[in-house]
């Protein structure tokens, strides 16, 4: 190289440190002394020298160099950087085998320079590959694989060798049964009637002993996903298939097709019901309920039919003890069992009361109730057969109380053969009246059927 080509490159060199270090240095240097210069004297006399201008210059020079230098140096270190939960690539013929002992997800650890790291995490896709490609059914180590961005990185997996079990995927056909989920979060007006899905058989894919241990596979139907469900079909899509053993655990298996459709029916069963208000505990000596009066006397109810078949009213017990004058109170009413909604929960009850006179009505014929279908039952004697009946209420009432309406009968569940005293029950047919029988017990023969 001519000595005029070094010169020129040294002079250029220098006209840059001058340009973008040196002069940018002398103009902040000249901004604090400005800065500065109004409130003291001494930074001026420091300042408007030019040797104290060159020694702050070259002062800050060598604090860029060194900063930048120290970079540069932290740059070329060598490190390493961690990656964690990296998800592994298998290749292998997937229509084929099935494979166990494989992981989903491997850590990485990147060794090299950090400049070279930083590239690497950037450009990279961290791809880690298990090549199982060409093995037969069987048990292989297989060494996992990091596809590198930069040649100058190393890496080690953990893990970096896997033992794979591969076996040969067989099929078989299984029914498809349908479950409903969070069924609670339908509208409690609402009823699930019924369900129909568009195949009823599915094929599981697997190896031969998990495809044993499975029990059923479900369409599982989820109410959470219904959109602005009201009575009558909603068509499903997209339904998914699961697969259980007998426990209840879900199988990894291959089930074609994945999802169904399914069709599901909604109805609002309904059925309406009057509301029987049950006094309970006693009254003040000498008074008797004139009239129960509410704004409410009849509830719409919701729920199975199955349920709203057993259910002719709903009972409202009313604590009246002590009660010896006109009372008004807010009821809140019970929902039966297995009813999912009632058009009223809280009704305003009016209690009169009145009066009491007792009235005694004869001759009520004993009934029998619940004898086994083997057996035959009579009265001991005629004392047995009919009774008295005391009726205690407010004197309207019992003056227009028809004796027909009075049942009294024993209930003979628990009896067999023999001679038995059982207990009279008169049943409360007008909840405004108290009702006791004259005699508790009355005495009967049970035989057996000839």
């Amino acid at each position: 190289m001519k000595p005029n080509n070094i010169k020129n490159i040294f002079v250029k060199f220098g006209r840059l440190i001058d340009r973008y270090i040196i002069v940018p240095i002398t103009k902040f240097a000249v901004k604090i002394k400005d800065a500065l210069s109004k409130n003291s004297k001494q930074f001026e006399r420091v300042f408007n020298s030019k040797s104290s201008l060159l020694i702050i210059t070259l002062i800050l020079s060598i604090g860029l160099f060194i900063a930048v230098d120290s970079k540069s140096l932290e740059m070329i270190e060598t490190s390493a950087e961690m990656l964690y939960n990296q998800p592994v690539v298998v290749q292998y013929n997937e229509e084929a085998y099935v494979l166990k002992g494989v992981p989903e997800k491997v850590d990485i650890t990147l060794i090299g320079r950090n400049y070279d790291l930083y590239l690497a995490k950037q450009i990279s896709k961290h791809e880690v590959t298990l090549d199982l490609s060409g093995l037969k059914p069987g048990v292989h180590e297989v060494a996992l694989k990091y596809k590198r961005a930069l040649d100058t990185i190393n890496y080690k997996l953990d893990p970096s060798v896997v033992t794979v079990t591969i076996y040969p995927k067989v099929s078989q056909t299984k029914t498809v049964n349908t479950d409903l989920l969070n069924t609670d979060n339908l509208d409690s007006k609402l009823v699930i009637e019924k369900t129909e899905i568009d195949r009823d058989e599915v094929i599981i894919k697997g190896s031969e002993d998990v495809l044993e241990l499975v029990a059923t596979v479900k369409a599982l139907i989820d109410v959470n996903n219904f959109i602005d469900p009201k009575v009558g079909n909603l068509n499903l899509t997209d339904v998914p298939l699961v697969a259980y053993d007998q426990r209840g655990n879900v199988m990894d298996v291959e089930i074609v097709p994945s999802k169904i459709n399914a069709t599901v029916t909604i109805a609002s069963p309904q059925k309406k019901v009057p509301i029987r208000f049950i006094p309970t505990g006693t009254l003040s000596f000498g008074k008797a309920i004139t009239n129960i009066e509410s704004n409410v006397n009849e509830v719409t109810i919701y729920g199975d039919n199955s349920v709203l078949d057993g259910i002719t009213s709903i009972d409202a017990p009313i604590d009246v003890s002590g009660l010896k004058d006109n009372k008004e109170i807010n009821l809140t009413l019970t929902k039966p069992v297995g009813i999912r909604h009632m058009s009223d929960v809280v009704v305003n009850v009016k209690i009169s009361v009145g009066n009491e006179t007792t009235k005694e009505f004869n001759n009520i014929d004993v009934e029998y109730e619940n004898l086994g279908s083997n057996y035959t039952v009579n009265a001991k004697g005629a004392e047995d057969q009919k009774i008295t009946v005391i009726v205690k209420g407010i004197k309207e009432v019992l003056d227009t109380l028809d004796p027909a309406s009075i049942r009294a009968y024993v209930d003979l569940k628990e009896y067999g053969v023999g001679e038995h005293q059982v207990d009279v029950i008169v049943e409360r047919t007008d909840l405004r009246l108290t009702y006791v029988p004259k005699v508790k017990k009355v005495t009967l023969i049970i035989k057996n059927k000839r």
